[in-house]
């Protein structure tokens, strides 16, 4: 049976922006030293995104990381568009990331890289991704 005549109340949702602050890693040490907020904050949140491999990691959701395992060393044209397609779609999970862009590809016999650019809701900076050839 349905209730008739119940009267519901309007539903409004709380659009306050999340801080970003957040404990500030120092790789050098292993550790945790003080706080980082802003630029400094989606710059430590994209390290560690590209530094975890989706999937990997039980503790992550499974939109959590990047996929690079099975791109590197494949068709030069496929590996492009494809890595370019995993790198924004593993960076915009963070709603602070707003566009990657500017991607360009630099090899060596040892390596190869790819730089490009992360606009974000606090301003923009540089990344890159390299693999071993």
């Amino acid at each position: 049976m349905i209730p008739q005549g119940a009267a519901v109340a309007p539903v409004t949702l709380d659009e306050t922006p999340e801080t970003s602050v957040t404990y500030r890693l120092d790789l050098e040490n292993g550790r945790m030293s003080g706080r980082v907020d802003g630029l400094e904050a989606v710059k430590q949140a994209v390290y560690k995104i590209l530094h975890t491999e989706r999937y990997d990691f039980f503790c992550y959701s499974p939109d959590y990381g990047v996929e690079l395992e099975g791109v590197i060393g494949g068709d030069s044209a496929y590996f492009r568009v494809e890595l370019e397609r995993r790198l924004e779609e593993a960076l915009l999970q963070d709603e602070r990331v707003l566009e990657v862009r500017d991607f360009r590809y630099e090899s060596d016999a040892e390596k190869l890289s790819v730089v490009f650019t992360i606009v974000t809701e606090f301003g923009s900076f540089g990344e890159e991704v390299v693999s071993g050839v």
